[in-house]
């Protein structure tokens, strides 16, 4: 009798703190499993970087057909990647990592002055912003204007960062832009 009673008890407690604990995982309103605009933007775009990779990888092995196709598909990718990120800046405006992928997106479908619109903007709520800096600097250089692309490097210049030192080997000519 009292190893049953023990053993419904035990079962009590066990099904009760695992229900506080289901309870307690919803403290958010129950929001915790959706991902906003901006991360599924993110998302894509990450998808779409790793698409060019794959696209390098065919073209250097001479296989454009594979190349012609990965690289279609990064484009789309950048494309819902660009419209989710509008949503998201309207959503939570002068967000400057929304903008720089605003700047990225826009930059990869070659639209290059609606990429330096959101990529000034994103500069100009923080003027630090590394990734930013870097983009726009691949920008000027995408665009012949090397001496804008040197003062985002100037920019960089104290940072000690990845971005500096890969905006610097393209300036330089040491590497191809990856993106």
């Amino acid at each position: 009798m009292f190893k049953k009673l023990y053993l419904l008890i035990v079962l009590f407690l066990l099904s009760g703190t695992s229900a506080f604990c289901a309870a307690g995982a919803q403290s958010d309103g129950g929001n915790e499993g959706k991902v906003s605009k901006y991360e599924k933007g993110h998302k894509l775009v990450l998808s779409g970087k790793y698409l060019e990779k794959k696209a390098n990888k065919f073209l250097r092995k001479g296989n454009t057909k594979k190349a012609k196709k990965n690289l279609s598909k990064a484009k789309d990718k950048y494309e819902k990647a660009f419209k989710l990120l509008l949503e998201a800046n309207k959503e939570n405006p002068n967000n400057p990592d929304t903008l720089n992928y605003l700047g990225f997106t826009s930059r990869k479908l070659d639209n290059f002055e609606e990429a330096e619109k959101y990529y000034l903007s994103g500069l100009s709520i923080k003027p630090n912003h590394e990734r930013i800096n870097q983009y726009l600097g691949e920008l000027y250089l995408n665009t012949d204007r090397k001496d804008k692309a040197i003062e985002q490097l100037n920019i960089l210049k104290s940072c000690n960062c990845k971005e500096y030192d890969q905006l610097n080997d393209l300036i330089e000519g040491k590497i191809v832009s990856k993106y």
